[in-house]
């Protein structure tokens, strides 16, 4: 038999276990279901990953496991899983039922442990993350301003929708500069991978989608965390009315006068917007609160 047509028979074959394991299995909405079928995108998924013989990798949210498959055929030495929907846990153990280096956990990736059953953590997470938990989600993986992250990976590789991933990366004085862009920016270096069309999934979302790569700092890298609290503090008051001025958002902060001392002292005019400050200008007008107390919001 000639060698192609063995490979032909046993895709074949492979694509009738995968049918098989999860044929009775449809795509949940409240769990934001879209599988990434796009071989393409897949494979820079991985690629972007820079996987190697000393690297974990977790996955939140395996799916039907055509990210799995190409995670396993890379260098890592193990892929552990995450996975909420109970039936795609069992297609999961049936497709992989012959991979020593895939475990799979159930359980909500917001509340269970992340952590492999051998007790040693992931250094690295490759995920298409459901759109409906991103916000908390990164929160857990990356982390919050003025608290020290669960666990800090090398490198994460994440499939979102394209908004959100645009406010994570965008830069001052773009329109989708945000709170959530200062507190990234603060806390990982991100750069965008590749552009993903709603084609590219089944079934197909409604918003485009994005591949980006975070690599959170480590703490020696991150800044103090008592003055992340007061960036956190003035971020969250500041771009709660992001239309507004500084002198309008901040003017329960320090009284007015104060406030245009500070400012002038980090180059900036209260008559500015939020969305115009840079992370850094962000950090220098926390430090120069430092010795002020400044009023928790919750």
């Amino acid at each position: 038999m000639r060698f192609d047509r063995c490979i032909e028979l046993s895709e074949i074959y492979k694509g009738r276990i995968l049918e098989m394991s999860f044929s009775s299995h449809v795509p949940r909405k409240r769990f934001g279901q879209h599988w990434l079928k796009d071989s393409d995108v897949l494979e820079k998924i991985v690629a972007a990953a820079d996987l190697d013989i000393k690297d974990r990798v977790l996955e939140i949210g395996p799916g039907r496991g055509d990210l799995s498959e190409k995670l396993l055929k890379s260098n890592a030495t193990l892929v552990h899983g995450v996975e909420l929907d109970r039936d795609l846990i069992k297609g999961l153990k049936k497709r992989f039922a012959n991979e020593s280096k895939f475990t799979l956990k159930e359980g909500d990736a917001l509340s269970v442990s992340l952590i492999p059953f051998d007790g040693l953590p992931a250094n690295k997470v490759v995920a298409n993350i459901p759109y409906n938990i991103t916000g908390p989600l990164m929160e857990r993986l990356v982390g919050r301003l003025g608290r020290p992250v669960e666990i800090n990976y090398q490198r994460l590789v994440l499939l979102l929708q394209k908004e959100v991933a645009q406010r994570i990366l965008a830069l001052p004085g773009q329109s989708g500069f945000s709170g959530m862009s200062v507190r990234m920016q603060l806390l990982a270096r991100g750069r965008s991978i590749c552009d993903v069309s709603p084609k590219s999934f089944s079934p197909p979302p409604k918003v485009n989608s994005q591949v980006i790569v975070l690599e959170p700092l480590s703490l020696n890298e991150r800044l103090d965390f008592t003055i992340e609290s007061k960036v956190e503090v003035l971020v969250r008051t500041a771009f709660s009315s992001r239309r507004k001025k500084l002198r309008n958002s901040l003017a329960g902060i320090l009284p007015i006068d104060e406030l245009e001392i500070l400012a002038k002292l980090q180059g900036i005019s209260l008559d500015q917007r939020p969305q115009e400050l840079s992370p850094m200008t962000w950090v220098g007008l926390a430090k120069s609160l430092e010795k002020h107390e400044i009023p928790k919001k919750k």
